[in-house]
Order: structure tokens, then C-alpha cells, then sequence
């Protein structure tokens, strides 16, 4: 269960006291404000794909009195390439990888190199037919997004909970619950959203996403009893503004407890921490992932 993973299946899903207020003006809107953050993020998620940086992933795991029992981390470069990018680890339990593990990552980069250069042929060759599919497909997972993100605001009974700053920025703050009644669309998304609440700091003026926290109100399970997380495990994001146009993970921490298949009363705390983002020149050799 890494890091990225938990916060991504949760966090990011989690924004989120029920409305029981006045009618707002439309600048201030909880659900109005969250809608224009989320069309924010997807764009600044985006934009990370231009950005080469460090990530640093700490995991460790507790004992019943909370003591650390085990405590691995590892430490990637990250380099983008068009529509997805390439993690390569540099460091275990921050010590420099061993020979072998060097030459294991430059296999998997050259197999990677491998794979570019056969879909930028495969893209210079494709008939207009097959340009038409390739682009109707696109289309359908900007929809199946944006729906994504219309059923994250809809499934919340929102409220404005206070305006702070955070950096010097003015920011809302933007607490929910889910929404009793509401059916969420896709089964996934009711599995994450209908159990989950928490807070998010929006930046009042771009309406970036600058601060997330979130904790699960009940079980969730993950392949029918594979893997579960309990209520009141937590995801707490920090973003950082970065060359005056996007705000990116500074730091990533999560505390869950829970199960995976037969292991019982699994606990784990770790984080992730994001640093030295360079914007990347993209070159001739990097094509966009199909």
C-alpha cells in the first residue's frame, strides 16, 4: 500500500458539516468555489507532467502501542514524458542504489525509451480513422473526469467554514460530509466519496487547491475482504506554488489502519515529500503515451 496510492484513492477524492446557512453570493458559494478548484487541479495535474522533480516516499509501520516497527523509504527522480511520466529510483532507505539496481533502472528506462519511439511511429502512421478513434477515446475520459469531479461536488452537503492565509495567500475554507441519500454513479466512487469527510484550502485568488485534509467516517474496502482501511484513518496535503503558475505536493502524509488479506490490525503512517521541480525541455524523444 504506498503512499501515493492511499492519497490519490483517497485524498484527492476527499474534500469535505452539513449547509445549513443563508443563501451565499455567488462568489461565495462552497459548491461553486470547489467546481472552479477542481477544474483547477485537473489542469495543474496537467501541468506537473512538464516539471521534473524529487519524491521522497517514507513508509512505516506501527506496533499496538504505536511504536515504529518497521521504517522503509525510497527516493525517486522523476522526469516527465507527454501524458504520463517516468519514476526512477535513485535511493533506498536513502542510501544510493547498488549496482545491480542501477543497471535494473536504466533497463526499465531503455525499455521505456523502447516503447516512446514505437508509439510515435505508430502515431505518425495511424489513418485518419484510426486519429478519429484514438480521439473520441480522449474525449470519453475527459467526460468520465469531469463527471468524476461533478459527483465529488453533488455528493457533499458543503459549507464555508472561514477564510484564513496560508503564505501569505487568502484562502476559503470548504468542510463537508457526504451527502445522506445521495446514490454516487460509479460504484468506486460511492465505495471512497460516501465515507469520507474532511477540509480543503482554496486560494481565493485562482481558486487553486493549496491545502487538503480528509478522514474516513467507516470501513473501506478495497476487492471484497483483500484489504480494508478503518474509520479514522487520515491524508494530509500540503501544495507549494511553484514559478507563479501552478501549485504542486509539497508534502503528503497519511495515518491508516486496517487489514490486508489475513493480517489484522495493520497499522501505517508515512508521507511523501516533493522537492526541486525544474521545468523540463522537452526534446525530439519524448512523445505522448497512448
Amino acid at each position: 500500500m504506498s503512499i501515493r496510492s492511499v492519497t490519490h484513492s483517497v485524498a484527492a477524492l476527499a474534500v469535505l458539516v452539513p449547509l445549513a446557512v443563508a443563501p451565499l453570493r455567488a462568489e461565495d458559494d462552497p459548491k461553486e468555489i470547489l467546481r472552479r478548484a477542481l477544474r483547477i487541479d485537473a489542469r495543474n495535474r496537467e501541468l506537473e507532467r512538464s516539471y521534473t522533480y524529487v519524491q521522497r516516499d517514507e513508509e512505516r509501520t506501527l506496533d499496538g502501542a504505536g511504536k515504529v516497527k518497521r521504517r522503509e523509504s525510497r527516493t525517486w527522480d522523476v522526469t516527465p514524458l507527454k501524458g504520463s511520466q517516468f519514476r526512477r529510483l535513485i535511493e533506498r532507505d536513502d542510501r544510493p542504489l547498488s549496482p545491480k539496481e542501477e543497471q535494473e533502472q536504466e533497463g526499465a528506462r531503455q525499455r521505456r525509451e523502447a516503447a516512446r519511439q514505437k508509439t510515435a511511429g505508430r502515431l505518425a502512421n495511424e489513418t485518419p480513422a484510426e486519429r478519429r478513434k484514438r480521439q473520441e477515446r480522449q474525449e470519453l475520459a475527459r467526460k468520465r473526469r469531469q463527471a468524476e469531479m461533478d459527483e465529488v461536488v453533488e455528493g457533499f452537503d458543503l459549507r464555508l467554514a472561514g477564510e484564513e492565509q496560508i503564505d501569505g495567500e487568502p484562502v476559503w475554507v470548504i468542510a463537508g460530509d457526504p451527502r445522506k441519500g445521495y446514490r454516487f454513479q460509479d460504484g468506486e466512487m460511492a465505495r471512497f466519496l460516501s465515507r469520507v469527510k474532511g477540509r480543503i484550502w482554496i486560494a481565493k485568488a485562482d481558486y487553486q487547491p493549496v491545502r487538503i485534509d480528509a478522514e474516513t467516517t467507516d470501513t473501506i474496502s478495497f476487492g471484497g475482504v483483500v484489504a480494508r482501511i478503518y474509520k479514522g484513518s487520515h491524508i494530509h496535503i500540503e501544495y507549494t506554488h511553484v514559478n507563479g503558475e501552478v501549485w504542486l505536493p509539497k508534502v503528503e502524509r497519511f495515518g491508516a489502519s486496517g487489514r490486508i488479506l489475513m493480517v489484522k490490525g495493520l497499522r501505517l503512517e508515512g508521507e511523501s515529500t516533493y522537492s526541486n521541480y525544474r521545468k523540463f525541455s522537452a526534446d525530439s524523444r519524448i512523445v505522448e503515451d497512448q
